[in-house]
Formats: structure tokens, sequence, C-alpha cells
């Protein structure tokens, strides 16, 4: 029997140049996050299914999770997202964490839904929490912190848009603006979900379903007016006047007024954002690529003030957002942001003739001077081991032979420029 090379359907294999890139990106959202002060946990990759049945909505849990009963009769998951996990984690420490309790993690996670562009079965994402902050400045920093992410990694003003909605709000909208009762108001908040991604026809005729007309009468003009002007709002101030009696508008235009403050102006309102998570109970947003060719949302988080509360400890409130390796290089590759990613090993060394243990001697001391240093022991010829050095992408090579005593000639592949170097020398080359 012949194997399969290929990974499993909806993940990938990271070669060591796939991981340098990853490895850039997973540097750099800690760079952020660690700048802003928040400390690293770590999670099993195994939870009960009932922390994820209780908020994260039944498509994920029905649909999309890695479920199995384990030997000891357990129904377990693999995780697909981390927020009721480091819930669960803030509940059993409820009383000995100092608030607020800024977390961040970088984790791999799966789900089972159809790969696509941006989209993997197995995917890594940073999560990033605060909790223990009722006021919406939990709100403005984590969205800064979105913000912040995308400038370090060289995006410019134009790149994205950061698209803000409140859920309260929403509900607001939907009962007293829509009419709506708690069932259709729940369809009406899926619907818009999923507006961007059906026409504009369909989406009428299933808003017409949803207020319980039959699929072949019309909804009328004056309902899809009412909802064509919340669509089509991108600020508050366009919304309609009985709206504007929401105390949950207030709170979006605190938002708003604060990330402008933080020098965020890629943040937009967006009155058909709804997230599709259950959990989230106030601010929510989208970070949206505006590039033609990755046009599209990279990711998300809000505000989810009820999950702790749900293990049996003390409800706190909690914001978090979740950016993921692949979307962010996506995003990064279209615009030609990753850059160059080198070997880590700094020195190659060619062993000419019987020289192997001089060789070892010398990649010993540079390795204690804290250069890493690899040393070829094939019998190869010369050629054919510089040619392995330039196919692993290492800038150095150094030349070691039975002759040689103080210094080794060490080459610059990319320049061809060669010098006689002490060990000394090298090490202090690569300090």
């Amino acid at each position: 029997m012949t194997l399969s090379a290929q990974p499993y359907k909806g993940t990938r294999d990271y070669y060591p140049e796939d991981k340098r890139t990853q490895n850039y990106i997973f540097s750099t959202w800690r760079t952020v996050v660690e700048r802003f002060g928040y400390e690293e946990y770590g999670a099993p990759i195994l939870e009960p299914i009932d922390i994820y049945a209780a908020k994260s909505g039944q498509e994920l849990v029905n649909d999309q999770t890695y479920v199995f009963t384990d030997r000891g009769g357990r129904n377990v998951a693999i995780r697909p997202e981390m927020t009721p996990t480091i819930s669960r984690m803030v509940a059993a420490r409820r009383q000995e964490l100092a608030y607020p309790a800024r977390l961040y993690s970088i984790a791999n996670f799966m789900r089972y839904e159809r790969p696509q562009r941006g989209r993997e079965r197995e995917f890594w994402q940073l999560n990033v929490d605060v909790f223990g902050v009722d006021e919406v400045t939990a709100d403005i920093e984590i969205i800064t912190i979105s913000d912040t992410i995308l400038k370090e990694f060289g995006a410019k003003a134009g790149d994205y848009i950061i698209r803000v909605n409140n859920r309260r709000f929403i509900s607001f909208m939907m009962s007293q603006y829509l009419g709506l009762d708690e069932v259709q108001a729940q369809q009406m908040t899926k619907l818009f979900d999923r507006r961007n991604k059906i026409t504009e026809q369909d989406f009428k005729e299933q808003a017409g379903l949803i207020y319980g007309f039959d699929e072949n009468a019309q909804l009328p003009d004056e309902r899809f007016e009412k909802i064509e002007q919340l669509v089509k709002a991108t600020t508050l101030d366009e919304l309609p006047e009985e709206l504007k009696e929401s105390a949950a508008l207030e709170e979006l235009r605190t938002v708003f007024e604060g990330l402008k403050k933080a020098g965020v102006t890629a943040a937009v309102f967006d009155a058909s954002l709804m997230r599709g998570l259950d959990y989230y109970t106030g601010t929510v947003f989208e970070v949206f690529d505006t590039h033609p060719d990755n046009n599209r949302s990279l990711f998300g988080g809000g505000r989810y003030d009820g999950l702790v509360g749900l293990f049996g400890a003390e409800p706190i409130s909690a914001v978090g957002v979740a950016p993921g390796n692949t979307m962010i290089e996506n995003f990064l590759s279209v615009r030609g942001l990753i850059p160059a990613q080198k070997s880590l090993t700094k020195v190659y060394v060619v062993v000419i003739d019987d020289a192997l243990d001089k060789a070892n001697d010398v990649a010993t001391k540079l390795r204690a001077a804290g250069v890493n240093t690899e040393v070829d022991i094939t019998n190869r010829k010369i050629d054919k081991k510089i040619k392995t050095a330039t196919k692993k992408n290492i800038d150095y090579v150094l030349f070691v032979g039975v002759n040689d005593t103080d210094t080794f000639s060490l080459k610059n592949l990319s320049t061809e420029q060669e010098q006689k170097l002490s060990v000394d020398d090298i090490a202090q080359l690569f300090a």
C-alpha cells in the first residue's frame, strides 16, 4: 500500500520557509500585544463539548466541531475557538487574578468546514482578551490593538477598514425599529450576518419570510426601505431618528470618539455587522481587507460579558479579538509586505578533506558565542556543499581545511565577498 504524501484535507504542511513566515507573523503579534501589557497563557487542545454548546452557537457545535468520545466515555471536542476556554480558565481563578486581566495566546484550532482561500480546517490564531473592565475603554483598547497589529506589519491608511456595531443596539434595532419578535429578531440577525454572501433579491425574499410573508409575496417596500436605511448607514448620524433613543447608540458614539483619540482612523459604523457567535453582548467589530484580490473579512471580535458566569463563578466583563495566521498572511502577501525570510542558520561550515574534527571544534566555539552554525558532515564535493547552503538560504559559508589554524575563509554567498577571519572575528560579525 502506498500512502498519500498530502496532508489531511483542509490542513497545511509548514516547511521551513513557510514556518519562517508564520513565525514572523507570530513574533509581530507578540510584540504588539505585549507592548499593551498582555501576558501569554496556554490551554489544552481538548475540551468537553458542553462548553461550546452553551454559547458558541449550534452551527459551530453541530456542523464544524470535531467531536469524539474518549476512552473514558466523555464527549470531547478539538477546540474550534479559544473564548470558552479562556473564560473557563478565568472562572477557575476568579478571585486570584488581578484585574484588568490582560491575556493572550497563539494556538491552533480545528473546524470541519469547506476549505477555501484563507479558511482552513486547521488554523492558527492569536487570541487577545481583557477581563474585568465594564466600561467601553476595554472595547476601545482591543480595537486599537487590532489596528496597531496591521500598522506594525506595514499596512497603510486605506488598506483596511474596521466595521463596528453593538449587539445591544442590534437588539433595539430589531425589536423597536423593525418590530420583530425574539425569534424573528434572531433569524434577521443571522440574515444580516450573511448579507454580503447572497444577492440583494435573495436577501429581500428571506427577509420577507422572516416577517411571515409567503415566499411568492414581496416584502412591502416600506419595511424593506427601513432595512435599507440601516444597511446603508456608514455613520451614526445617518441612522433614522427612531434609533437615536437607544442607550447602546451612545455607547457606540463613545467608542468612536475613543478610537479617534487613539489615532484609529479606519473605524466605520456598520449596522449590518452582526458577528455570528451567540455570546457577544456589546461592541462587535470586524476588520476588512480593501484589496481587490483579497476583499474580505480578516478577523473580528467584541464584548462577551456572560461567559465566565456559565462556569459557576461570579460574572465578569470581557472583550476579545482573534486574528488568524492565514488571513494575515494573505493580507500581507497581496501587498508585498512579507519580508524575505532568511535561514536562522548564520554559518554553513564546508569541511575540506579530513578536517571534520577541526570543523566541529570551530562550530562548537561559534555556537558557544551565539552563532547558529551547521556543519556539512557529508563526503560530497565542495561545490555540492556550497549549493546546499544556497538552497537552504544560508548567506555565509565557512571553509575549514586541515591546514587552517587561526583564521578561516568566510564567504558571503550574496555578495561573493570572501575574507580570512578568526573564530572571534566571525562571532563578532554576527553579534
